[in-house]
């Protein structure tokens, strides 16, 4: 297996690394001292920054002002970016864009996407449903404009009234929970399921009438929204109806979810190192004890793995390539090995920073509550299992 990258890609991790590199971990309030959440706005100055650089129209056509890179290359910059803790839709906008430019309407890519490109529009997704725990497309409804109002218009796809190319456009109803950055993004793409459970993604203004925002706070302490749907009209062109996009989507936001575990545990392991080695007891550094150093050494072969996985799981959604699974299946082992071992990573680097990985005034304590903000998020390890397990069941191997 060949994970050689590219020199756009190479080229696209440098100019991340530039633009992370003046960031620092604490400069925003710590979670665990702030009573809510720790900031009202991103970071826009790095977000102005990374559209001055380019890197937020990374997976987009020239067409649309962008590099042409593929996810592969957006992992790689959601990677160094968990590492300084950026505060950024990065993952969100960039999966977005990505996903409307594939399967969307040319005219809304052409509205959309060149602004998204230079940082003008922000856009996020809703990804966990009512619960978290349930299929994000079945917590919203998606109906024809004129169904069970009397209109008695019908000649639409699956037999259900008005539809995409009727004119007349679609009404959503539901509730997505747990959005993140949906206070300041622009469009939210909100995945339902019409009445033939058909799964649609519906791309909605946030001042669009019938939608109300109410405040959550992650684990790590930044804004999320309950983003509540009541009876909110989109235009035809507003919904996609593709085949496969809203599981394309979700691919991609898992897998660059795993992105993030792999740089933040990086980072942490990192840390440990420089910590471990300049700690003393009995005269020694504390590094050189062989306990220490085989709690380190199993941490550094989960990063590895997660590292592996994570490839394998870009590489599929990136290309065409089959396998004896489908890409879902690579994505699910990337996240069951994302969420676990960023778990043990940031709990191994607490136990061998001692007290010290508790104190406020050090970022480990940022990096534990971003790890398990990341681990949990887009389902745990045991969710990807179970999904894992039902791909085996349909696919066999051998």
């Amino acid at each position: 297996m060949d994970f050689t990258f590219t020199e756009e890609q190479q080229a696209a991790v440098e100019a991340a690394r530039a633009v992370f590199s003046d960031v620092a971990p604490d400069r925003t309030p710590s979670p665990a001292l702030a009573p809510g959440a720790v900031a009202e706005d991103i970071d826009r100055e790095l977000w102005h920054e990374l559209a001055r650089t380019d890197l937020l129209g990374l997976t987009l056509s020239p067409e649309h002002g962008g590099a042409g890179l593929d996810p592969i290359a957006l992992c790689l910059v959601l990677r160094e970016s968990a590492k300084v803790l950026a505060r950024v839709p990065l993952l969100e906008s960039c999966a977005v864009a990505t996903a409307v430019e594939r399967y969307g309407e040319r005219t809304l890519a052409a509205e959309l996407l060149p602004r998204a490109g230079r940082g003008e529009l922000i856009l996020t997704v809703g990804a966990n449903g009512r619960s978290g725990h349930d299929p994000a497309e079945l917590a919203v409804s998606a109906r024809p404009y004129g169904e069970g109002d009397g209109s008695g218009e019908s000649d639409g796809a699956d037999g259900e009234t008005g539809g995409p190319s009727g004119g007349s456009g679609w009404v959503l109803d539901g509730v997505q929970s747990a959005v993140p950055w949906a206070q300041v993004a622009d469009w939210i793409a909100v995945p339902a399921h019409t009445a033939g459970g058909r799964p649609v993604l519906a791309l909605v203004p946030r001042t669009r009438d019938g939608v109300t925002l109410a405040d959550q706070v992650s684990t790590n302490g930044e804004r999320l929204a309950e983003v509540r749907l009541e009876a909110v009209r989109v235009e035809p062109r507003e919904l996609i109806d593709a085949a496969g996009c809203w599981d394309w989507l979700r691919s991609l936001l898992t897998t660059g979810t795993c992105a993030l575990a792999l740089g933040l545990g990086e980072r942490v392991l990192a840390m440990t190192a420089e910590y471990t080695g300049r700690r003393e007891q009995f005269g020694f550094p504390v590094a050189t004890f062989q306990a220490v150093a085989v709690q380190a050494a199993d941490r550094y072969i989960d990063l590895r793995a997660m590292e592996a996985t994570l490839w394998q799981a870009a590489w599929r959604i990136s290309t065409t390539a089959g396998g004896p699974l489908p890409a879902a299946g690579d994505v699910a082992v990337a996240k069951i090995w994302a969420s676990d071992g960023v778990r043990r990573v940031v709990q191994t680097a607490q136990h061998l920073h001692g007290g010290f990985g508790a104190d406020t005034d050090y970022p480990l304590h940022r990096y534990h509550a971003w790890a398990k903000q990341i681990e949990l998020s887009l389902g745990p390890a045991a969710a990807h299992e179970e999904a894992l397990g039902d791909l085996l069941a349909a696919h066999p191997l051998g």
